[in-house]
């Protein structure tokens, strides 16, 4: 009885490995997995609606609807990749039912409209997620 109970065992990890690793894990390109597999990265698609609006707003541009959008970042905390004064800019993401302008943000390094790479914090700077395609 434990013979059969032990070959079920092993036959059911086979076939589980088999269906985690199969076709479909496979099809899946290299910059999938070290998205899904890095917390310190955030999809476009996955920002709330709020920060794909201001990301575009900074693609084009602005205009931007809080004064202190655009106003450079000086990277205090060094959670940012270090750079010289001026080279990271702050956007503001709005947050619903907030009655000023929430912990949301959205940092940028480089030309303004097209930065080398864009930081998404929902917590004040405390912590960066990179903004990726």
């Amino acid at each position: 009885m434990a013979r059969i109970a032990a070959f079920k065992f092993a036959l059911t990890s086979a076939l589980l490995t088999v269906a985690i690793s199969g076709p479909l894990a496979q099809a899946r390109s290299l910059t999938d997995r070290q998205v899904e597999s890095n917390p310190a990265v955030v999809r476009i698609a996955e920002l709330p609606r709020q920060g794909r609006e201001t990301y575009g707003l900074i693609r084009q541009g602005g205009p931007f609807p809080y004064d202190k959008d655009g106003a450079v970042f000086g990277n205090r905390e060094r959670a940012l990749p270090a750079e010289k004064r001026g080279f990271y800019r702050e956007y503001t993401v709005t947050s619903p039912g907030s009655r000023d302008r929430g912990a949301r943000r959205i940092v940028c390094g480089g030309p303004a409209r097209s930065p080398h790479a864009c930081y998404y914090t929902a917590d004040h700077y405390a912590s960066f997620r990179k903004i990726v395609e």
